[in-house]
């Protein structure tokens, strides 16, 4: 394993050039070898939990949703506001920053974007959790492949790029997985779900988090810092990816279900839809049997 640690880091070393020193010996940063390997396994658990869950019942997890969604929101608390408050006392630029001109704060920032990669790590469970409920339809393209990536990609960008321009997509990604994770915990309560009104708008704040970064990481490349211009371009082309499957997603779930309705209603046939309808289609029922057997 060494060996391979070694050969890896030599060809990183010839690609992407010399390391940031300031997270040398950092768990988990050191080679590539283990983040790697987590993911390959997050993959294989993707392929063969279903197969194996396919003839068992499905597990409620109620309980552990609930805290691991709070622990979820509230660790994405902390980094939102410790990167805000980092760029804030660095006084970072938001057209282009690089990563050695912020002082003290720039340290502040690389502590907290190690937790923001380590947290892509916890966040498999997110697909995990969807095994064991057999909630699959959930296991989608877009799923898998943003989780899968994101652990990746940030193991590079915390080696290379620890800090500077790269504070930008995470702050606003924490600050969306704040709304994201407090609504999950809250649905695991069933008591709660009547409440839950903000399913939709999470999905088009993610989208507009997506555009903010294209923006923003853009703005690095028309007015150029040190900050190194090919993670630049690699940002806004994962960005344009994540808009594409995202967009996607959000017309298969919101644009076709809301079309779908419109359909039932115009059919007749919106007794499932609220409780006003379906009592006065009952009705209608009860009407016409009454009147056949008069006949």
């Amino acid at each position: 394993m060494e060996l391979l640690d070694k050969t890896i880091n030599s060809y990183l070393d010839v690609w992407l050039g010399p390391r940031d020193a300031r997270v040398k010996g950092w768990l988990l940063l050191e080679n590539y070898t283990p983040t790697f390997i987590f993911s390959v396994v997050y993959l294989l658990i993707v392929w063969l939990g279903p197969k194996y869950m396919r003839n068992k019942q499905p597990f409620s997890c109620r309980g552990i949703l609930v805290v691991y969604n709070l622990g979820l929101t509230l660790l994405s608390l902390y980094m939102f506001y410790e990167l805000v408050t980092g760029v804030w006392e660095g006084g970072y630029n938001f057209f282009c920053q690089d990563t050695h001109s912020g002082g003290e704060a720039d340290m502040k920032i690389i502590r907290v974007l190690w937790w923001y990669y380590f947290s892509k790590l916890i966040e498999f469970m997110d697909t995990f959790f969807f095994i064991l409920r057999k909630n699959n339809h959930q296991i989608t393209v877009l799923h898998v492949y943003h989780h899968a990536t994101m652990l990746n990609i940030w193991w590079f960008v915390m080696n290379w790029v620890p800090c500077g321009h790269s504070y930008f997509g995470a702050t606003l990604n924490s600050f969306i997985h704040v709304l994201m994770y407090s609504y999950y915990g809250l649905s695991a309560v069933p008591a709660m779900r009547p409440y839950l009104w903000w399913k939709k708008y999470i999905t088009q704040g993610q989208l507009t988090q997506f555009v903010l970064t294209i923006f923003q990481t853009s703005c690095g490349v028309v007015w150029p810092c040190a900050f190194p211009q090919g993670w630049l371009y690699f940002q806004i082309s994962y960005m344009i990816s994540l808009i594409i499957l995202f967009t996607n997603f959000y017309i298969q779930t919101y644009n076709k279900k809301a079309s779908s309705r419109r359909k039932e209603y115009q059919n007749g046939s919106m007794a499932t839809v609220n409780g006003y309808t379906n009592s006065f289609s009952s009705l209608e029922n009860n009407v016409k049997q009454r009147k056949q057997r008069k006949d």
